[in-house]
């Protein structure tokens, strides 16, 4: 591959949940690849499903224009797990069909961009013989090998808007307001914006939390003639089993623990929605021109990453299959709790 002068074509794939930055990643990695290096571009359609079923759509410079402030994604995303087991052995494997595509499409590099499911199926093509570029995207912010990942300060800022909205709430009618964050198993989300918009309980997965610490924190604050008090919860948090909401199993609680009238929001996917914020327009256009130098140097394997503040790269073999959590001893923890916020311990 790419050892004829005909251009270098490279295939972009977003891939996992949405959330604002695509777009902008899409176009860093495009007008890029054109304007330095005259390469061709190719958009694959929803996610691996796209390269599976070859439905794709050339990218021009011009359909890059006007795309950098919209969310979502313009190529489609689907949570296609390819490198699953097939039930019907008689049929061509997923990571066949992927192969035989990428090559048909006469691709030199395909750029996935997404987060831990995504990176751990970049890193399968990889080892398969495909030339791969990762690019991490969440508002989870779990990605190893990033200091962070586009997507997430778009939400952090949507998440500290709805508690800042909150605590007029709470505070007109005196009572306890529990907000449920996402971030699946990392607690990034809840504490970026349980800080932010001053939650007095943030509760994330990676900080056991106490029931009775919560309920003697609550009434003391009651007892304090503090008239309302708000409850970050992220949804990974441990919770009974048979309970589907780690938001409203703590709001329960609260109410059967202390008396105090108490009231759940689930903030849900408006977390994931809308335009990405400046930062978020910024670090996305980085990560893709970035991605596009690294294929003209044929640099294969590799996930962009900012570490220190500077842009980077770090093999996708080091980033599959790990997932970046919040540490105990996480100085925004510890400043926190300083100030009196509750972690439930």
């Amino acid at each position: 591959m790419g050892k004829n002068k005909r251009p270098q074509r490279i295939g972009i794939l977003t891939a996992g949940g949405d959330c604002p930055g695509i777009n902008a990643a899409i176009r860093g990695i495009g007008k890029t690849a054109i304007v330095k290096y005259g390469m061709e571009v190719i958009g694959i359609s929803d996610g691996f499903l796209g390269l599976i079923n070859k439905e794709y759509l050339t990218l021009t410079e011009s359909s890059l224009s006007g795309i950098l402030t919209l969310g979502g994604t313009i190529l489609g995303t689907s949570r296609e797990k390819p490198f699953k087991n097939s039930k019907n052995k008689k049929e061509i494997s997923k990571p066949a069909l992927m192969i035989e595509h990428y090559e048909q499409l006469g691709l030199d590099c395909l750029v996935c961009i997404g987060g831990n499911g995504t990176l751990k199926t970049a890193h399968l093509l990889s080892q398969a013989g495909l030339n791969i570029v990762g690019i991490p995207k969440t508002i989870d912010n779990d990605v190893w090998g990033t200091d962070v990942t586009f997507g997430f300060d778009s939400a952090v800022n949507i998440a500290t808007e709805a508690i800042d909205r909150l605590h007029s709430t709470a505070n007109s009618h005196k009572r306890i307001m529990v907000i449920e964050l996402m971030g699946h198993n990392a607690g990034w989300l809840a504490l970026f914006s349980g800080v932010a918009g001053g939650g007095d309980v943030i509760l994330i997965p990676e900080i056991p939390y106490d029931e009775d610490v919560i309920k003697e924190y609550l009434l003391k604050r009651a007892h304090e003639n503090k008239p309302y008090s708000i409850v970050v919860v992220a949804e990974g948090i441990k919770i009974p089993s048979k309970e589907k909401s780690s938001g409203n199993y703590i709001a329960r609680k609260i109410n059967e623990l202390t008396g105090l009238e108490t009231r759940v929001t689930v903030l849900g996917y408006i977390q994931r929605g809308g335009s990405p914020s400046p930062m978020d327009r910024i670090l996305a256009s980085k990560f893709g021109a970035t991605a596009a130098n690294m294929i003209a140097s044929r640099d294969f394997g590799k996930m962009v990453a900012q570490k220190n503040g500077e842009i980077t790269s770090v093999p996708l073999s080091e980033v599959a299959g790990k997932t970046r959590l919040v540490e105990q001893n996480n100085d925004l923890v510890v400043r926190s709790r300083e100030m009196g916020t509750c972690f439930g311990i």
